[in-house]
């Protein structure tokens, strides 16, 4: 470690010998300054561009791709994502001709329902219980527990992880919080970098909850389905549909194979450059993170603070997680398939909350019951909300973001470039490529499922009204909407694939691209191949 007195001449070195330069004047201020040089020349350009636009059109052309554009160029050129979302908003504002975006964009997006769930369970829940348990020391407690019978080093605690992101497959974000939360102090006690860590999680979450559809995957998408060709005359025609289709969804499939390998360390190629620097620094110096990297999760929730006297046990951890399964979970299954239940009044996504806040109360009631001072338990609980502020923020400009691309037209230009001219054989791979790149820019599977599958279905009965070639197109919708979601530095995932594990975000999107993108190309290669060697759609 660099004295202060030396380190202005010498600066930070990384793990690899790589300096960063630590001089206001040069290293990222550089880019810093290019960023603000070239929004300060570009965005009169963009206002003028939304002045002249008439108003009733559906997208503004090739301006339509600035904002998603913008916000994941500077994400990953800067390596900041705050920054890069708000300047992606703005110039989203100037082009739709919104000056005022707080009032046109953030104040609404903020101010939804959605939001304000985001910010109750995955933030504010999440952050406390984990809070919590840096005083009770359950997490800890069960990671002893589970390495003395389950976990040997770094190999198992990997395959823990992926066998808890099958076991909680009930969508994107619930299964990165859980997830990443119950493998997380394995991992940390293993040696198992954040990088790695994030990656299974991000990587066993959506792909898992397409493909193990026990939750509302398919009632979401089979709503969207119905009524957009004669296959699909009711929801239910269309729910029965998404499981049709689940041998086909390559994507999903080839996700969690490379994922497992990797969890194995049996990969008969390499992770990336990136992801084996980060294991070799992880197993080599017990560094968790890389120098200089800024975890989404805060010191205040990687370490325990256990008051002294105080009994830590199993109960403190599990109970807590058994809530979560019991009210969560097992309710998906026994309504939606024991009882063939499809619809009704209690929304799925409340009965998640309520689980969410079960869990908590359970936690503080335990710690309180077991003799720790109630100014204690609350303490973690403040400490572990605080300490996800930075997802918080991140979460709610990504969902400001996506209005933004509704009010230019982002996916509706997108879609408006493939025509109906291209070979049947080839559609699959490109709706798979047109999802993909609609979800990257837009951070959202549901969101691109909403725009795309209303036109992907009959474009698809246009070509060719053949069942088979219709079940090719919609799993490459299903996939690619996907692959994008989970490369995507903007979406809710990939953000809180990084909170419950402690990751840099940025860290996390740069190591996990290589295996996503090998997965995206086999699922691309298995379409093309199957629709020339069936003939499907000729």
């Amino acid at each position: 470690m660099l004295r202060s007195g030396s380190r202005q001449n010498q600066g930070d070195r990384n793990m690899n010998g790589n300096r960063h330069d630590t001089n206001p004047a040069t290293g990222p201020n550089k880019r810093v300054i290019a960023a603000l040089a070239g929004i300060v020349l570009g965005g009169t350009g963009l206002y003028l561009v939304g002045q002249s636009h008439p108003g009733d059109a559906e997208h503004f052309g090739i301006w339509s791709l600035v904002p998603p554009a913008l916000a994941i160029v500077l994400a990953f050129w800067l390596r900041e994502v705050i920054s890069a979302l708000a300047i992606g908003i703005i110039a989203g504002g100037l082009i739709a001709g919104q000056v005022n975006v707080i009032d046109a964009f953030l104040i609404p997006s903020i101010g939804t329902e959605s939001y304000a769930l985001i910010l109750l369970v995955y933030l504010w829940a999440l952050g406390g219980l984990i809070g919590i348990w840096t005083r009770t020391g359950g997490a800890a407690r069960f990671a002893s527990w589970a390495g003395e019978r389950m976990v040997r080093g770094p190999v198992s605690a990997r395959l823990f992880t992926w066998i808890m992101g099958l076991i909680f497959h009930q969508g994107g974000t619930i299964s990165t919080v859980l997830t990443g939360t119950t493998a997380r102090p394995l991992a940390d006690k293993h040696r198992v970098s954040h990088e790695e860590l994030s990656y299974i999680t991000d990587s066993t979450a959506s792909p898992a909850a397409t493909l193990i559809p026990f939750n509302v995957w398919p009632i979401y998408v089979g709503g969207l389905l119905a009524g957009t060709i004669p296959l699909f005359e009711s929801s239910e025609d269309g729910i029965q549909f998404f499981f049709q289709a689940l041998p086909y969804n390559f994507y999903a499939i080839a996700a969690l194979l490379i994922t497992l390998l990797f969890a194995l360390d049996r990969l008969p190629f390499s992770p990336g450059r990136r992801m084996r620097e980060a294991m070799s620094r992880a197993r080599d110096t017990g560094k968790l993170d890389r120098d200089g990297a800024r975890p989404l999760t805060s010191r205040e929730l990687t370490e325990n603070h256990v008051p002294e006297g105080y009994r830590t046990g199993l109960i403190d951890f599990l109970a807590p997680i058994g809530i979560l399964l019991g009210v969560a979970i097992i309710p998906y299954f026994v309504t939606y398939f024991l009882l063939g239940w499809t619809g009704g009044e209690q929304d799925p996504l409340l009965l998640v909350a309520e689980a969410f806040i079960l869990a908590v109360i359970t936690a503080i009631v335990i710690a309180l019951v077991k003799g720790m001072p109630f100014d204690e338990v609350m303490g973690g609980f403040v400490d572990g909300c605080k300490g996800v502020t930075i997802g918080a923020i991140i979460l709610g400009l990504a969902v400001s973001l996506k209005d933004v691309t509704d009010a230019v037209g982002t996916a509706d230009f997108l879609v408006s470039t493939v025509g109906d001219s291209i070979p049947a054989a080839l559609m699959p791979a490109l709706l798979f490529g047109l999802c993909l790149v609609i979800a990257f820019a837009t951070g959202t599977s549901w969101g691109t499922y909403a725009v795309m599958i209303p036109i992907a279905m009959p474009l698809a009965w246009h070509i060719a009204p053949d069942p088979f070639f219709v079940t090719l197109c919609f799993s490459a919708v299903i996939g690619g909407a996907v692959f994008g979601d989970q490369c995507s530095p903007i979406s809710d995932t990939t953000v809180l694939s990084s909170l419950a594990t402690g990751a840099d975000l940025m860290d996390h999107v740069r190591t996990q691209i290589p295996l996503t993108v090998l997965a995206g190309g086999i699922a691309v290669a298995g379409y093309t191949l199957l629709a020339l060697v069936t003939g499907a759609g000729s």
